[in-house]
């Protein structure tokens, strides 16, 4: 039987990668990760290789993707339900961190300069329809 790999999903983090890769494999599929250390390395040319591979072998890439499509990629609340925008009520929602503050300006520049850690970053919900910005309380 000659199998070949698949691409099915890509990922900017190995860390993201790992997680998708654990849920394929409790449903019995064999993964194979691609790129994995290369960017654990260097993580800021992790766009200009393609990312974090995840590949299966084509017997399993319709049943893997099936099961790709079934995993949210917005946030989830601690119970597992989709939060929804308190502007528009979409479910559509991503967590992420910017720099807009002066004070994460100042830490930013201050770490970036002296490579010293932590960093402060602000984190909230981003509605990816209305682009509302929001934490929850």
């Amino acid at each position: 039987m000659n199998s070949s790999l698949k691409v099915i999903a890509s990922f900017q983090y190995a860390s993201e990668a790992q997680i998708v890769k654990a849920r394929l494999e409790a449903e019995e599929i064999q993964v194979v990760i691609n790129n994995e250390h290369t960017i654990n390395t260097d993580p800021l040319i992790s766009n200009a290789i393609g990312g974090v591979e995840l590949m299966v072998f084509d017997e399993d890439e319709a049943r893997a993707k099936t099961i790709l499509e079934s995993i949210s990629k917005y946030s989830l609340d601690n119970a597992g339900e989709p939060i929804h925008c308190p502007n528009c009520n979409s479910s559509k929602i991503e967590y992420y961190t910017s720099i807009t503050d002066f004070k994460s300006f100042i830490y930013f520049f201050v770490g970036f300069l002296f490579s010293v850690l932590p960093m402060y970053t602000k984190y909230s919900y981003r509605c990816e329809n209305c682009k509302y910005k929001f934490n929850l309380k």
